[in-house]
């Protein structure tokens, strides 16, 4: 999540009922990829491994804050190193001021909380 908004939207579709302005909470995120090629799990004993998207129209989004179900803890995969091929160059909201690259990858830690790890392990709701 790159930020979370609280907006001012106007909608003036076909089927508006509405005409006045109306307040919409969205969240900024950026979207992960699975790492392809990647085992993990339980039998393989390693984390889920997730990697940037290619910079495209699809990589940022807004999203309506009542679809997340739960954050996470994201590790950064230091034997991955940093990388600066898949974002944009210049400034960006993704990267500290000063800082010309990212990690390149991430592991999902499974172990923030009971309820996420027993997700994970297959032996729980979530």
């Amino acid at each position: 999540v790159l930020g979370a908004f609280c907006v001012n939207v106007l909608h003036v579709g076909p089927n508006t009922h509405n005409c006045s302005p109306q307040s919409m909470e969205v969240l900024w995120v950026q979207w992960f990829g699975v790492v392809p090629h990647y085992r993990w799990g339980f039998p393989e004993c390693c984390l889920p491994k997730i990697g940037f998207v290619h910079d495209s129209p699809t990589a940022f989004r807004f999203l309506d804050p009542l679809l997340v179900i739960r954050a996470c803890h994201l590790i950064p995969a230091f034997t991955d190193h940093r990388m600066d091929h898949l974002l944009r160059h210049g400034p960006s909201l993704v990267r500290l001021p000063g800082e010309v690259d990212v990690w390149a990858s991430f592991y999902v830690n499974i172990f923030t909380d009971r309820d996420m790890f027993c997700h994970f392990a297959g032996i729980g709701v979530g």
